[in-house]
């Protein structure tokens, strides 16, 4: 593991998720790939217009001012473009005026496998076959989609939220749901509730979030007029008995959140367009085509509910 990195939270970022590249991708699968490249050498200064992951990346390096001599978050282009088509994304994230400094380009192949070199905890890319490969190798990515480059300048805050199972837990109970139903789940996890989930995929991304909040709490004990930043929620379509397995898991983990959701079933793009979160992760398609209407989302597409067709479950 690199030294410089051990401590912080270090995000991979396809240039498809941090920008909106509909157009340039439109000449690559009309034109094919001279065209493409012919296309980003043309327009090399013009500015690359905010993707869908644009406003959680800006508030993410944001929290870099808590320590600028040893800043706690790391952003790293990961991209399948070769490093002369990479030249417009790198130009255009320096006039955006994100402080991303490193890329790792990969012409036509998936940069994923760097991922535990640099610590990542977290890959989000517009290319789902990228995303699946990546967990299929068991490694912690997810296919952002939802508005693009929506944003309010003037919002400090950094909301992150979470689906429980097949996100910060295994899918398990998932599967109990698939060949017991609602009402085997719900005796399932009543006779558990007193042991923790296995982690799933995005608990040790949990974790290095859980780092930075706490170096929030620090500085504001050193001023307190120091406004928190990051909040954190999970969304979960659980409700009571189940909720307390969920509950005792997160304990029992060393991480927290700040909100908690048990919904059992009720649409949770409605709790969205309330909550506004800047990004909500969730491992089923069929919640995030509700929660995408309005919020950045991102499919995980971790276990068995996403390796063959399924009803939706009570994740």
């Amino acid at each position: 593991m690199t030294y410089e990195l051990a401590n912080r939270l270090v995000v991979g970022i396809a240039s498809s998720a941090l920008f909106d590249l509909t157009e340039s991708d439109a000449v690559f699968r009309e034109e094919g790939e001279e065209s493409y490249r012919a296309h980003q050498e043309a327009h090399l200064d013009d500015q690359l217009r905010p993707g869908t992951a644009f406003p959680f990346i800006r508030r993410l390096l944001s929290l870099n001012d808590l320590a600028p001599d040893d800043p706690p978050v790391e952003v790293i282009v990961l991209s399948r473009n070769d490093p002369d088509t990479g030249l417009r994304v790198m130009r255009s994230v320096h006039s955006h005026k994100l402080p991303i400094s490193r890329a790792i380009f990969t012409q036509g192949r998936s940069p994923h496998r760097f991922m535990p070199a640099l610590n990542m905890s977290l890959f989000l890319s517009a290319n789902q076959d990228d995303v699946r490969e990546a967990v299929d190798a068991g490694l912690p990515a997810g296919y952002v989609l939802g508005p693009r480059g929506a944003d309010d300048p003037g919002d400090q805050e950094l909301r992150v939220s979470f689906d429980f199972d097949g996100i910060l837990a295994s899918d398990a109970s998932e599967q109990v749901y698939r060949s017991g139903g609602i009402e085997g789940f719900r005796a399932h996890e009543l006779a558990n509730a007193g042991t923790a989930h296995d982690a799933g995929p995005l608990k040790d991304f949990l974790a290095a979030v859980n780092r930075i909040q706490l170096r929030e709490e620090q500085e504001r004990l050193r001023d307190p007029a120091y406004q928190l930043r990051v909040r954190v929620s999970i969304v979960t379509a659980r409700n009571a008995p189940a909720h307390e397995r969920a509950v005792l898991s997160l304990k029992r983990w060393g991480v927290r959140v700040n909100d908690a959701f048990f919904l059992g079933g009720i649409d949770k793009g409605e709790i969205m367009k309330i909550l506004k979160p800047h990004i909500f992760f969730d491992d089923q398609a069929v919640h995030l085509a509700s929660t995408s209407r309005t919020t950045p989302s991102v499919h995980v597409p971790f276990g068995l509910l996403n390796t063959a067709p399924t009803t939706t479950d009570p994740a």
